[in-house]
C-alpha cells in the first residue's frame, strides 16, 4: 500500500509565516512588557522598562516583518522564467513540532529561493516521524519511485535502512546527513555529509560562560557553584564531542565552570528532556544546554529562573526570559550544493566534511542580549575569528585533560563499528576532529564534565 506523501507548498508556508509572525509580534511585546528583568537585575523604573519594552518589541517586530517581506519580494523579482523542475525529498525522523526538523525545513526553504533565481525550481517532498528501520526503508523507496534526483535522511540511525534499497534505485542520490557509512560502500549513489558543528557549538558556550561571570561578578552564585546542566541523546561520539567543545567554550571564559551531563536515551522526547532538565537543575546546574531536538530545556530553564543554551532553532519565541543563544547546522549550503550538482549532471561527493563556521554551514542564532552577559558579542565574535583563521582550535590538548593528563593520542572509529582504528587524530597539538570523516568522532571523557548516567 502506498503511503500518503506530504508535499509542502513553500507559498502557503510564507503566508502562514506571515501570519505567524504577526502574532508572535504580539507575543514577544507582551512578554517584553511583563519581563523586567531575566536571568538577572535592572536598576531601571518599571514605568521606564515598560515603555522601552513596548518600544523595542514593536520595532523589533515591524523591522522582521518588513525584512521577510522585502526577502520574498526580492526572490520573485529575480526569479527567471521557466528553468528546470526538480523534485527532492526528504526522510524527516521528527516533524514540524520538533526544533531539529524544524531546522531543515528552514533550510529547505532558503536552498529553494536561492536555487529558484539560477533558474532551478524544487518541490521538495517528506515524510514524516519515522527513526530507522522498515519504515525509512519504505518511505527512500516511495520518495524514489515518485521521481526525487535526491533523497536527505535528516538523522542518525537511518542510514541502514537506506543501504537496503539504494542500489534499486541508481538515478536517486540518497544522502544520509548525520551518518558515516555510504562515504566508504561500493555504492555511488549514497553520501554521507556533517558539517564541523563543534565550532559553533564552542561559540555558543562562550555565551554560556559569560553568563556565568557575571552571575559570579554579581554575588548571585560562587566560583564553585559555576555549574552548567547538559541533557544529552545518547553517549555517541557525535553527543560527546558536541557536549566537550561547548564545555571547552564556556571554560575558555569561565575557568570554575563545570558542567554534568544527563543522557535520556533518545534523539528527542519533550516530556522526558523536560525531566531531565528539571533534574540537572535539582542537582545545581544554574545554566541548561542540550543536545536533544525539543524546546523543552529550555522553557524548563525559564521555569526556574535560569538561562539557557539551545541547539538547532532560537529558543527565544518559547522561552524569551532564559534562552541566550542557540548553535545549529545551516544545511542551506549543502541542499543547494547537492541539487544544483545534480542538475547539472555532476557527482556529489562521497563525505562532504570541513565545512564549518567560516563557510556558513553552522551558524549561531541571534543573541538574546536583553539577558546575554555584557561583552558576549565581542567574545564571541573575536573567537569565530580566530577559528576562521586557524588560530583557535576547538579541541587544543593544552585546554584540557583526561584523567588528569594531557591527551597525547585519540584513534578514531573509521568505519562505524564503536571500535577504535588506526588512524590517530591527535597531532599539532590538538585533536583534529570531522577531519578525517566528517561526522564527529571525539570520545574522550574530559576533568570537569561529570557525566549522571551511561546506560545509553
Amino acid at each position: 500500500m502506498i503511503k500518503k506523501v506530504h508535499i509542502i507548498n513553500f507559498i502557503n508556508f510564507r503566508e502562514e509565516d506571515k501570519i505567524m509572525r504577526k502574532i508572535f509580534a504580539a507575543v514577544l511585546t507582551a512578554s517584553m512588557v511583563m519581563s523586567l528583568a531575566a536571568c538577572g537585575s535592572s536598576s531601571s523604573s518599571p514605568a521606564a522598562t515598560t515603555a522601552a519594552a513596548e518600544t523595542k518589541a514593536e520595532s523589533q517586530a515591524a523591522e522582521t516583518e518588513a525584512n521577510a517581506d522585502a526577502a520574498e519580494t526580492t526572490a520573485a523579482a529575480e526569479a527567471p522564467a521557466g528553468g528546470t523542475d526538480v523534485k527532492v525529498g526528504m526522510v524527516c525522523i521528527g516533524n514540524q513540532n520538533m526544533a531539529y526538523d524544524r531546522n531543515f525545513y528552514m533550510a529547505a526553504d532558503a536552498a529553494t529561493e536561492q536555487l529558484a533565481k539560477e533558474g532551478i525550481n524544487v518541490e521538495w517532498i517528506y515524510t514524516y516521524d519515522h527513526a530507522e528501520g522498515d519504515p525509512v526503508a519504505a518511505d527512500c523507496e516511495e520518495l524514489a519511485d515518485s521521481g526525487c534526483i535526491a533523497v536527505f535522511l535528516n538523522s542518525y540511525g537511518m542510514e541502514p535502512a537506506m543501504l537496503t534499497i539504494a542500489e534499486d534505485y541508481p538515478d536517486t542520490v540518497f544522502c544520509a546527513l548525520t551518518n558515516e557509512t555510504s562515504k566508504s560502500d561500493d555504492l555511488e549513489n549514497t553520501v554521507n555529509a556533517f558539517p564541523s558543528i563543534y565550532e559553533a557549538r564552542y561559540l555558543a558556550g562562550i555565551a554560556a560562560g559569560m553568563k556565568l561571570n557575571q552571575m559570579i561578578e554579581e554575588g548571585d552564585i560562587t566560583e564553585d557553584q559555576a555549574v552548567i546542566g547538559y541533557v544529552g541523546a545518547y553517549t555517541y561520539s557525535e553527543v560527546l564531542s558536541g557536549y566537550t567543545s561547548f564545555y571547552l567554550g564556556a571554560r575558555s571564559v569561565c575557568p570554575s565552570a563545570t558542567m554534568m551531563v544527563e543522557f535520556i536515551g533518545s534523539w528527542g522526547d519533550p516530556a522526558i528532556e523536560a525531566a531531565t532538565a528539571q533534574d540537572l537543575i535539582d542537582r545545581g546546574a544554574q545554566l541548561i544546554s542540550q543536545h536533544s531536538d525539543a524546546t523543552t530545556p529550555s522553557t524548563t530553564a525559564q521555569e526556574n529562573g535560569i538561562c539557557s543554551v539551545g541547539y538547532n532553532i532560537s529558543m527565544t519565541d518559547v522561552a524569551p526570559e532564559s534562552a541566550l543563544i542557540s548553535s545549529r547546522i545551516d544545511w542551506t549550503n549543502y541542499f543547494v550544493y547537492v541539487i544544483r550538482t545534480l542538475v547539472n549532471g555532476g557527482t556529489v561527493d562521497q563525505d562532504y566534511m570541513q565545512h564549518g563556521i567560516a563557510d556558513g554551514d553552522v551558524a549561531l542564532t541571534e543573541l538574546n542580549e536583553a539577558i546575554a552577559a555584557p561583552g558576549t558579542a565581542e567574545a564571541i565574535e573575536a573567537a569565530a575569528a580566530k577559528i576562521k583563521s586557524g588560530e583557535l582550535k576547538v579541541f587544543d590538548t593544552d585546554t584540557f585533560t583526561v584523567g588528569g593528563a594531557k591527551l597525547e593520542s585519540s584513534m578514531i572509529d573509521m568505519d562505524a563499528d564503536f571500535q577504535p582504528d588506526s588512524q590517530d587524530a591527535v597531532s599539532d597539538g590538538f585533536y583534529h576532529e570531522s577531519f578525517y570523516k566528517s561526522a564527529p568522532s571525539f570520545s574522550e571523557r574530559i576533568d570537569g564534565i561529570t557525566l549522571v548516567n551511561e546506560e545509553y
